[in-house]
């Protein structure tokens, strides 16, 4: 893994968070506890500051950046980011799936429970409204998340990178 300070930013890291051994993370970067962060995934903290919750997932091949000078990235708690998928400088809410090959752009809003689906493009200034599934190119809302949806996906999928990372832990 790459851990690395830029500008006198180092990353600081909340506890029980597991970093796969290719991935990198640097300058100002800031994560709560029990995080994973997955093979060739990289939350490149050089321009603007990334602020991430607990329980966030970041999966293979996703990248979060910002923008420099104007759009910090902040994520929530309980949020999964879908291999391959872009965030950048934005802010996801809690409880919240960004799907497969997403892209969420600058200075967008996705609020608590909502579903950014699998190749969607959430294009810059684009607010998500609580409770949406967005889908499409641009991306659109499609429908409302349900309940048994939130539960059934959104917990679902955060919790389960929490016991798959530590599969990997060494003991």
């Amino acid at each position: 893994m790459i851990i690395k300070e830029i500008n006198g930013k180092k990353p600081v890291l909340g506890t029980n968070t597991y970093v796969a051994e290719n991935a990198t993370i640097v300058g100002d970067v800031v994560m709560g506890d029990d995080c994973s962060v997955w093979y060739n995934a990289v939350i490149r903290g050089d321009v603007h500051f990334i602020k991430m919750g607990n329980k966030v997932n970041v999966q293979d091949g996703a990248v979060i950046h910002c923008t420099y000078q104007k759009h910090p990235t902040t994520i929530g708690n309980n949020v999964s980011i879908g291999h391959n998928a872009i965030v950048h400088g934005c802010t996801i809410h809690d409880n919240v799936l960004i799907g497969m090959g997403s892209v969420v752009m600058d200075n967008c809003v996705v609020e608590s429970n909502s579903i950014i689906a699998a190749g969607a493009v959430v294009t810059q200034n684009t607010h998500v409204e609580s409770g949406s599934i967005y889908a499409g190119v641009p991306a659109r809302k499609v429908k409302d998340v349900s309940p048994d949806l939130t539960k059934g996906e959104i917990e679902r999928i955060a919790n389960n990178y929490v016991k798959y990372a530590s599969w990997y832990k060494e003991d």
